[in-house]
């Protein structure tokens, strides 16, 4: 990958997105290409294959989702499951087709069992039952990392996959409901200082431990990647 490459960053405006955006105009990447959902609907296959076939991108990073916190990944399993798998199999195989050979996806450590041991290795994926609250989720993540994976060995392309956790930064959803768990938390902190409340609720048993990520470094972890190859299973 060089300073000219043609980058195409699916979801720019959103979290990680925008990120990955900051960090490659810092890098001094030139060539970043975008589209909002009024130009470019990602969900319809037809118009994700015209628009990649125009642009020829030399690389896809694709940070568009379908996301929230578990309020709403419980509530809307229809929708997230839907619009994830429609999302990322329309770019895996528009860009196949377009014979764009280097590609990432995004997903989330939740595509891991809800007992996973810890710490998580990649061979403990699909080794047990997944947590119910966002299983629907993690199922359309799980199908894009096979998706991946089975495109790398057919046609030996360079499709690679993160799973970050638990994300946080700039340009982050603060909604009541629908946010994550940092940002919840952060609203949560701020309206009690403002109402000078001396208490705030926090869902839970208070058991369950997470890892943090700040969004600007798992930003410049998708850019070191996008420059390594992947190992093909018949290689």
């Amino acid at each position: 990958m060089n300073h000219n490459s043609k980058i195409f960053v699916a979801g720019h405006n959103g979290l990680v997105g925008s990120a990955i955006i900051r960090e490659l105009k810092k890098k001094k990447f030139n060539n970043i290409i975008t589209a909002t959902r009024n130009k470019l609907e990602l969900t319809n296959q037809q118009k994700v294959l015209k628009f990649l076939k125009k642009e020829k991108p030399n690389f896809i990073i694709i940070a568009a989702a379908k996301v929230g916190g578990i309020y709403s990944n419980n509530k809307y399993k229809a929708q997230f499951i839907y619009e994830n798998l429609m999302i990322q199999s329309n770019l895996i195989h528009s860009a196949y087709l377009c014979k764009i050979k280097n590609l990432l996806f995004l997903g989330s450590s939740c595509i891991y069992p809800r007992e996973c041991k810890q710490p998580i290795k990649e061979e403990y994926l699909l080794s047990g039952k997944l947590e119910k609250t966002n299983d629907a989720y993690a199922i359309a993540k799980i199908a894009g990392i096979k998706m991946c994976q089975s495109y790398n060995e057919q046609y030996k392309t360079n499709y690679k996959c993160l799973m970050p956790t638990n994300t946080f930064g700039p340009n982050d959803n603060y909604h009541p409901l629908n946010s994550h768990f940092v940002p919840s938390l952060i609203r949560k902190i701020h309206e009690a200082k403002i109402k000078n409340k001396d208490h705030i609720v926090v869902w839970g048993n208070g058991k369950a431990k997470r890892e943090l990520l700040y969004v600007d470094e798992l930003a410049n972890a998708c850019i070191y990647f996008m420059d390594k190859k992947t190992k093909h299973s018949n290689d």
